[in-house]
């Protein structure tokens, strides 16, 4: 069993000096592969300390210098990315060729996808004509916090890490106490690019301990989270004491509205969206919404895709998906499935208990609920495992209006073959990302969402201003320039 106590202090590997002992389970076998200690008081005043004392000198370093930090560690990144693959399948259950591919690969899309849009950013530049001699400055926040979760690992530290250093902030990472093993390693990754000491620095712990102290800490200037609504509310609450700024992404019940002249793959490529990642994504199209003539099709449809989804240990090769990512999270699933069958929700595929064969771990049979209403527990709640929800609609606006009733707004996706109901549709949705006919969203799009899915944006330009400050300053020297 690995020992990953330590924590990663002003350019240091160091001893907890508050720490218990946790260990980190395998979802598939159900078994310790590591331990970690979970930080206390005392550890996280000495990252927040490293990281005040560091500010200065990195803020205001030349922008260009810290460009040339973001691109050493991309390139080390891609010299570990095997190890990133096993770490990240290890301690959450992704599957190894989807790690590889997918979880690994979502870091380094977003590395390189900040470094072009680092050249977008004008730290300095003249208000307009009208005003000659003032200036527009652009500079870091300061001191950040960023809270990762277990679903994502690579995808949320790349989102959180990288804008913070352009930007010029300093930080402490808390990462998921769930899935650190691959933080951990992301933390010897920066060691190895020679990031200069205390501008990052690494304790692990839980929300109520470490991610609670860094989230009240007078000298963390923001806090950026990604997580549930409640713990997003609870940081919220903390945060207010002392003013810092919070950057919040939460989670989502995405819908998916699929019309009648949708093309013929969109309901099979929407089930297959929601069953990804074992159905832990804050994105998931979780809830189908379909055109009353094509309902019936559509729901055979997605119990084929359910019935051909294999579930498999995370170590296995293959297309498949893996285990939840704890027991809590079996659990909770388990009981959601449960409320969907009490409440009258027509299950058509799926259900209670382990998939055949696989007796060990924490594996979900991939379900399909049909005949859902959307005041059902199962159409309301994030359940965050493999479970659709298929809900009848007979026109456009009631499409809308079931898809806007949510307490969420992270992700909705429309299919129809009518561009103009297209873009109809996608601007009454009230969410902040919409995905139609199957594109994904392009490189330095950004990612957050309205209402309870949180506030700011994640990704390109967007991202990387969401760390910094705007300081307008009149009276400015040209000789300056």
């Amino acid at each position: 069993m690995l020992d990953k106590r330590n924590f990663y202090i002003n350019g240091q590997w160091v001893a907890p000096q508050a720490g218990t002992d946790l260990e980190v389970i395998d979802p598939s076998t159900e078994e310790p592969c590591a331990v970690i200690a979970l930080g206390g008081q005392a550890d996280t005043d000495a990252a927040v300390a490293a990281a005040r004392a560091a500010l200065d000198g990195w803020m205001y370093t030349d922008p260009a210098e810290r460009l040339a930090v973001v691109e050493r560690i991309q390139k080390v990144y891609a010299a570990r990315a095997d190890d990133m693959a096993r770490a990240i399948s290890t301690e959450m259950g992704a599957p190894i060729d989807m790690a590889r591919a997918s979880q690994v690969g979502a870091g380094e899309f977003h590395i390189r996808n900040f470094i072009d849009a680092f050249h977008k950013i004008d730290f300095i530049a003249p208000l307009g004509d009208h005003a000659p001699d003032d200036r527009i400055i652009k500079e870091a926040v300061g001191v950040c916090a960023l809270i990762t979760p277990w679903n994502w690992p690579m995808n949320q530290v790349t989102l959180k890490v990288i804008p913070a250093l352009l930007a010029g902030c300093t930080m402490v990472l808390k990462p998921s106490e769930i899935a650190p093993l691959s933080s951990i390693l992301w933390t010897e990754i920066l060691d190895e690019a020679g990031v200069p000491k205390g501008v990052y620095n690494m304790v692990n712990g839980d929300g109520p301990g470490v991610g609670t102290q860094l989230s009240q800490h007078a000298d963390v200037d923001m806090v950026s989270f990604t997580g549930s609504t409640r713990a997003g509310i609870a940081i919220s609450k903390n945060a207010a004491e002392t003013l810092k700024r919070v950057h919040l992404e939460l989670g989502g019940k995405g819908a998916n509205i699929i019309f009648a002249d949708a093309d013929e793959k969109a309901v099979k490529r929407g089930a297959i969206h929601c069953f990804g990642n074992t159905g832990q994504s804050c994105n998931a199209p979780t809830r189908m919404l379909v055109e009353r003539s094509v309902y019936d099709r559509a729901v055979e449809t997605a119990v084929e895709v359910a019935e051909n989804t294999r579930v498999a240990p995370a170590a296995e090769q293959g297309r498949h998906i893996g285990p939840q990512v704890s027991q809590a999270q079996f659990d909770k699933v388990q009981d959601l499935i449960q409320k969907g069958i009490d409440e009258g929700a027509r299950l058509v595929a799926g259900g209670l208990g382990r998939p055949e064969g696989l007796n060990r771990g924490y594996y979900t049979r991939p379900t399909v609920f049909a005949d859902v209403s959307n005041d059902m527990t199962i159409a309301r709640e994030e359940i965050f495992g493999p479970v659709l929800s298929i809900i009848p609609f007979s026109d456009e606006a009631e499409a809308i209006a079931i898809a806007n009733d949510t307490p969420y707004g992270l992700t909705n996706y429309v299919q129809s073959a009518d561009g103009a109901k297209r873009n109809r549709v996608a601007r009454r949705l009230r969410s902040g990302m919409v995905e139609m006919n199957g594109r994904s969203r392009g490189a330095g799009a950004p990612f957050g969402g309205m209402k309870q899915s949180g506030n700011g944006r994640e990704g390109g330009v967007w991202g990387i201003e969401d760390f910094l400050e705007v300081k307008a300053v009149s009276g400015w020297s040209s000789a300056d320039d």
